[in-house]
Formats: structure tokens, C-alpha cells, sequence
């Protein structure tokens, strides 16, 4: 049984009825080929990152592409999270749409706090690293009780935001999500361990498919999924720096 993943577009029954066998197919999911595609993944968000950012610093009205991105982000992720064999077609186009948005936030945040951008993006890199080496040398196991903490506390997360976005409607906010208290921060930095934790479980489940002989379609999913957390964590954590130097 593949592990559990925090992350909710990567699910135990991702890789079950998938017909799996010696003489299926013959081409197989590999940890190398989600590695690859996972890149050039990463390489298209950049891509569309930069030109959102660019316009927004040459006074270009950058906010409907940001929001436009957003939406057909969180459409084509629910489209690919039931319907993994369209990853192949569909990951491309969602990287340039989580792109605009990214690009759009990053921007946003760059002219507030001058540098912060690449400070999140290095604190962002490192973090997968470490955590890279640390599950490769199995300094960190993905054990079940582990997944069940990681994925309870992902799902809390996620339900929160959910209720300050309903409430915002409102005009009521929870307290400290979203201020620089010391309070607000210890929240940050508590919802960042768990994005960062997450990671380790995309690349237990990411393994697991391998060694199961997924279809090599499943590679595109895998390294969407990847890339989800990997949006998250950098939400995250450039929104806590922002918190941070907010109150200098």
C-alpha cells in the first residue's frame, strides 16, 4: 500500500484500478522521469512568473492575470486530480496559469519589502533539499503515524483558510492569521513546518508509484503534485517574511 499523501492531489487510490501488471504497459512510471518532468515544470512557472512580474514593473495592470490564473489554476488542479491520464496536457497549462499568480504575489510582495522575493525563493529551494536528503538517507521516515499527523494537520490548515475566506464575505477575520503579531508568526511558522512536511510525503508517495510500475502518464501527476506543495510552501513562507519584516 502507497502511503498517504497531505497533499490532496496525490491519494492512496491515485494509483489503484489502474489495470497494473508485468504486461501492461511498457513504459513504467520512474523516479528520474517525474524528476524530469517535475523541472520542466518548474522551468514553465518561472517562465510565466517573470513576464506577470515584469509587467507589473513596468506599470502594467497585472491583477486580472493574477486572478485569472488563479482560477483556472484551481480548475485544471481539480480537473487533473480526477482525471490523472490528462496530467500530460494539462500540468503545462497550469504551471503558466499558477505562474501568472505567483508572478503577480511576488511582485506585489518585492515592491513592499525590497529583496524578499529571493529570500523566499532560496528559503523555499533549501527547504526541499534538506528534506530531500533527509528522506533519502532516512533521517525522516514516512511512517503511517507520521502521514496521519502530517495529513490531519494539512487538512486543519486547509480548513481554516476555507472559513477566513467564508468570513471574509462578512467582514470578519480570524484572529491572528493574518497579522504580524508574535502570535501571527508562531501560526506562520507553524503552517510552513507542515507545508514543508508534506514534501516528504509527495516524495514517499512519488517512490511508492515507482516501485508499483505506475503508467509513465503517472509521471506528469506525480510531479504535479510536487509542484503543488512546492507553491505552497513558498506562499507561505514569503507571506511570513513579509510578517516578519512588516514590523521593522
Amino acid at each position: 500500500m502507497i502511503g498517504r499523501s497531505g497533499n490532496p492531489t496525490l491519494k492512496d487510490s491515485t494509483f489503484e484500478n489502474r489495470g497494473y501488471g508485468e504486461d501492461r504497459y511498457q513504459n513504467y512510471m520512474t523516479i528520474n522521469g517525474t524528476v524530469n518532468k517535475a523541472f520542466i515544470t518548474l522551468v514553465i512557472l518561472l517562465g510565466s512568473a517573470f513576464a506577470t512580474w515584469m509587467m507589473f514593473f513596468n506599470g502594467q495592470q497585472v491583477m486580472p492575470l493574477a486572478y485569472g490564473g488563479l482560477i483556472v489554476g484551481f480548475i485544471l488542479a481539480l480537473v487533473i486530480s480526477f482525471k490523472p491520464v490528462a496530467a500530460p496536457y494539462l500540468v503545462p497549462v497550469y504551471a503558466v496559469a499558477e505562474g501568472l499568480f505567483l508572478g503577480a504575489l511576488s511582485a506585489t510582495y518585492e515592491s513592499l519589502y525590497n529583496g524578499i522575493t529571493l529570500q523566499a525563493a532560496l528559503l523555499t529551494m533549501a527547504v526541499f533539499i534538506a528534506l530531500l536528503v533527509a528522506y533519502k538517507t532516512r533521517l525522516i521516515k514516512a511512517t503511517e503515524n507520521f502521514k496521519l499527523g502530517v495529513v490531519a494537520a494539512t487538512g486543519g490548515i486547509m480548513i481554516m483558510y476555507l472559513l477566513s475566506f467564508v468570513l471574509g464575505f462578512f467582514g470578519i477575520s480570524i484572529p491572528y492569521l493574518h497579522d504580524n503579531s508574535l502570535i501571527g508568526i508562531g501560526i506562520s511558522v507553524v503552517i510552513v513546518i507542515v507545508a514543508a512536511l508534506n514534501l516528504v510525503l509527495d516524495f514517499d508517495f512519488i517512490e511508492g508509484g515507482a516501485e508499483r510500475g505506475a503508467p509513465k502518464y503517472m509521471e506528469w501527476y506525480g510531479a504535479f503534485g510536487l509542484m503543488v506543495t512546492l507553491v505552497w510552501l513558498y506562499i507561505e513562507i514569503i507571506r511570513l517574511l513579509g510578517k516578519l519584516r512588516s514590523r521593522d
